[in-house]
Formats: C-alpha cells, sequence, structure tokens
C-alpha cells in the first residue's frame, strides 16, 4: 500500500464495477465500490436489465404465451392477479440477486461505501450520506479510479412527466401498470422490448419512433420477420414521426401530436427514446475530464483509460453497446491494465441480445455489412417451422440466419429472431469465434427435437447452392 486509503476506488455498483473490483481485488489490490443506492447492483439490477427481464418472464408465465397456439383455453388472470405475480417475481428475483452480489463483494474483501462520491482532487473523492436526517461526510484517496455510474432515462424539459400515465422505463421497472391503453416514444431496444410486453397482456401499443426503421444495426431479414410479427399481434408502429407536442386531458391522460398533425390518445404514455450518463455532481471537471452532450465519457477503447491515465470509465457510460455481459468484461479489463495484468483481450465478436417477446439475438457481420465490405457471402435459413422442436413448442414463427463466405465458407455472422435466440445465439458465437463454417455446422449432429437444429438446417440451405470443395488426390 502507498499513502491512499485504497489501490482501486469504483464509483458505481453495476456490472462494470463489480467485475472490476472483484478483478482487482484478486490481484492482490485493496478495493472499495462508493455507491448511492440503498442497495448494491446499479442501474442493471434495480432499474434495468433484471427487471425488464423478469417481467417478461412472469408476462409470459401468467398469460400462457408460450402455449397461444394450441388454444389451450387457459384463462387470462386480471390485472390485479397480474400485477401482484409480477411484484412477487420481481421481488424474489431482485432480493436474490442482491444477496449473491453482497456475498461476492465480502467473499473478496470489497469494501462498500454508502453515498454519493464527488472527486475533490485528481486522487481524492468526496464521499457524502444522509443518515437519520444528518448529513455525513468524508473523504477517501486512492492511486486509481472507474467510473461505472451507468446512465438515466432521458427526460426532455417540454414532456409533462407525472409518474403516473407519463413515465420513464425506470418508473415502469419500479411498478409495472396495466393500463388499457399505451402510447410508447422511442422504437429502440428497451422501447420494443416493453412494446411487446404491453401487448403479450392484450393492451392496444402504439410506438413512435423517429427513424424511417427499427433496430437499425440489426439484419434487416430479422427485424422484417419481427415487424411482421408485431403487426399480427396489433402493435402500431409510427416510423419516421416525430413528436410536436404531448399534453394531459382533464383525467391526466396524454394527447400526443406527430409532426403529421395526426392525434393519438391512449391511457398512458412511456417515453424511452435515449439515456443520459449519471454524470450529475461527480465533480469531473476538477479532474479535467469532461463528458459529451449525453453526459457520456470517451475513452480509450484498448485500455479503458479516460484523458486523465489513471481514472478508467466503462460500462453504458462510455456509450454503445450498453450491454451487462459488455459492461463486466469492460470493467474487468479496466482492472487488468490498472495494474499491469496481462489482458488477454481478442476482436472476437460479441453477441447482441434484445428480451422482446419475441426474442432478438445477433452476433457477426450481417448481409448488408457484409456486402458493404465487397464480401461474397452465401445465406442460409431456418425456420422455426423446420423443425420439430418449433413445432412441439408451437412455435413456428422464428427465423434463423447464417452468413457464410463463399471463398473460404468460414462462418461471417449469425442472426435470430424467435423463442429462446438468447440462449441459441451462443452456438453460433463459438463456431464464429474459433473460425468454424458451413461445414462442421453442416456435418455436425445436434440433439433431436431441439431448436439448436436449425443451424444444421440453415447449413444445409446454404450448402446446396455452394460450390463444393474439392477433394484431396
Amino acid at each position: 500500500m502507498s499513502d491512499f486509503d485504497y489501490d482501486f476506488v469504483i464509483i458505481g455498483g453495476g456490472p462494470a464495477g463489480r467485475r472490476a473490483a472483484i478483478q482487482a481485488s484478486k490481484l492482490g489490490k485493496a478495493v472499495a465500490i462508493v455507491d448511492d443506492q440503498k442497495k448494491i447492483g446499479g442501474v442493471s439490477v434495480h432499474t434495468g436489465t433484471l427487471p425488464s427481464k423478469t417481467i417478461r418472464e412472469s408476462v409470459l408465465s401468467v398469460t400462457g404465451w408460450r402455449d397461444q397456439y394450441f388454444k389451450s383455453g387457459r384463462q387470462r388472470d386480471g390485472a390485479d392477479a397480474t400485477r401482484d405475480s409480477i411484484s412477487s417475481r420481481l421481488s424474489t428475483t431482485l432480493g436474490d440477486e442482491v444477496e449473491v452480489i453482497d456475498s461476492q463483494l465480502s467473499r473478496n474483501n470489497i469494501t462498500t461505501l454508502k453515498g454519493k462520491a464527488k472527486f475533490a482532487s485528481p486522487n481524492k473523492l468526496a464521499v457524502s450520506q444522509t443518515v437519520q436526517g444528518k448529513k455525513i461526510s468524508y473523504s477517501v484517496t486512492a492511486e486509481k479510479f472507474l467510473i461505472a455510474v451507468g446512465t438515466k432515462p432521458y427526460r426532455p424539459k417540454q414532456i409533462p412527466f407525472n409518474g403516473t400515465t407519463i413515465l420513464d422505463s425506470d418508473c415502469i421497472a419500479a411498478n409495472m401498470p396495466m393500463p388499457k391503453s399505451i402510447i410508447i416514444i422511442g422504437g429502440g431496444v428497451i422501447g420494443l422490448e416493453y412494446a411487446t410486453i404491453f401487448s403479450t397482456l392484450e393492451i392496444p401499443v402504439t410506438v413512435v419512433e423517429a427513424r424511417e426503421n427499427i433496430l437499425e444495426f440489426i439484419d434487416r431479414d430479422i427485424v422484417s420477420n419481427f415487424s411482421h410479427q408485431l403487426s399480427e399481434r396489433g402493435i402500431s408502429l409510427r416510423l419516421g414521426r416525430s413528436v410536436d407536442k404531448i399534453t394531459l386531458d382533464k383525467e391526466d391522460h396524454p394527447q400526443v401530436q406527430l409532426d403529421d398533425g395526426r392525434q393519438l390518445r391512449a391511457d398512458m404514455l412511456l417515453f424511452t427514446a435515449g439515456r443520459v450518463g449519471a454524470v450529475d455532481g461527480l465533480g469531473l471537471d476538477k479532474i479535467g475530464v469532461f463528458p459529451d452532450n449525453r453526459g457520456r465519457l470517451t475513452v480509450d477503447p484498448k485500455t479503458l483509460q479516460t484523458t486523465q491515465p489513471h481514472v478508467y470509465a466503462a460500462g453504458d457510460i462510455i456509450g454503445f453497446p450498453s450491454l451487462a455481459s459488455t459492461s463486466m468484461e469492460q470493467g474487468r479489463l479496466a482492472a487488468c491494465h490498472a495494474f499491469n495484468h496481462p489482458i488477454h483481450s481478442s476482436e472476437h465478436s460479441f453477441p447482441l441480445g434484445i428480451y422482446s417477446i419475441p426474442e432478438i439475438a445477433s452476433i457477426g457481420l450481417s448481409e448488408e455489412d457484409a456486402r458493404a465490405k465487397g464480401l461474397q457471402v452465401e445465406i442460409g435459413l431456418a425456420r422455426f417451422q423446420e423443425t420439430s422442436r418449433g413445432h412441439i413448442l408451437g412455435n413456428c414463427k422464428g427465423l434463423l440466419k447464417c452468413i457464410f463466405d463463399l471463398n473460404d465458407r468460414k462462418l461471417l455472422g449469425v442472426h435470430i429472431v424467435g423463442e429462446g435466440a438468447t440462449e441459441l445465439i451462443h452456438i453460433g458465437q463459438a463456431v464464429l469465434n474459433l473460425n468454424g463454417g458451413i461445414d462442421y455446422l453442416s456435418d455436425t449432429v445436434f440433439n433431436f427435437p431441439t431448436l439448436a437444429e436449425a443451424y444444421k438446417v440453415a447449413a444445409l440451405d446454404a450448402y446446396n447452392r455452394m460450390p463444393q470443395p474439392k477433394l484431396r488426390a
């Protein structure tokens, strides 16, 4: 130890911060996490990833969504019963997760400091908290820091948020409402996840998105399939439309006027058009680190260092891809670099997962990206209706798409929409990152009946159109 209180102090107890803390502790460093929430876990545990996915699973369970194609005649639960079921599962799931996190930090001798952190100087934090109405402040010094404070919903001043009929995604996660109808502003990942959740509850949904297309980073065939499923369920997509004005009627129900003059009305409005970095009050000006206009920090992509070499940043605060999985890895890599531990980093692809209903998952190049790079490719498609497991599940609308290089026959990308997509994608991840290709997938025996068989179906679909390799003499 030097003259500092700690070797490494992390601001924020989300996925990036926790993983960085544990990694630094494993390297024998004295570590502390400063977190201003009542319970450890960050946005990921309390208002973001886990709550939305838990709500999704509860909704699938109480509605019998997965049994819909068999017309089981199961009675839908009432609104109160549905809300109680969601609340119970949320409470149990998040409570269990917090216990696991607390145990991990304790086992690794990581100190948790409750309070709001603010840089007082390059190596000193002022930490303040209110206990029984009294404000308590103290200082903490460290050799190195990691900023992992995450993001919060973007809330434009002109939108009359009231916490009951006009909400952001954090409010939804805290208390899942059951409106008779809902308008969602923002057709990004969060907006579409909640749109499909509400639709599954048979609540009419209208999504307003300023861009002409949704999910522009996902392969177009997958988006087309997904959009068709949304349309079949009655979800209205207002694409290429922006909001001119949002007002409340006498009953506090939102009224939305679009730029084309149309007016939309519903019982509730959910605003999900962007998030901003939670950097307010961090005192970043004291250390010469300045966020962009959305509160995000710029870092060296290889080292995760900010403009101050001893100050790192990781997770949602540094922008895309803003996934819990990548945030964890960023935190680990930052800790390794901070204390000169060899980093076995790679340029391998990481998977994207969207927990809508149905799920979407993607890894590697899309067909559009591959062709834009000038690559010669062949496409293999497998519809879930071509697998026995798809029929058993009653889920025949899914699609798995593989992109293969015509020259070396390697797998370039996998894109899936349908049941279990976020789990299935890991088969593609392994094959792609281990430089496998069409011959491996077409020759491999998959368990029967499984949705994983779709990989073989897709490979054979492309195989039949590809030049066959010459046999060796």
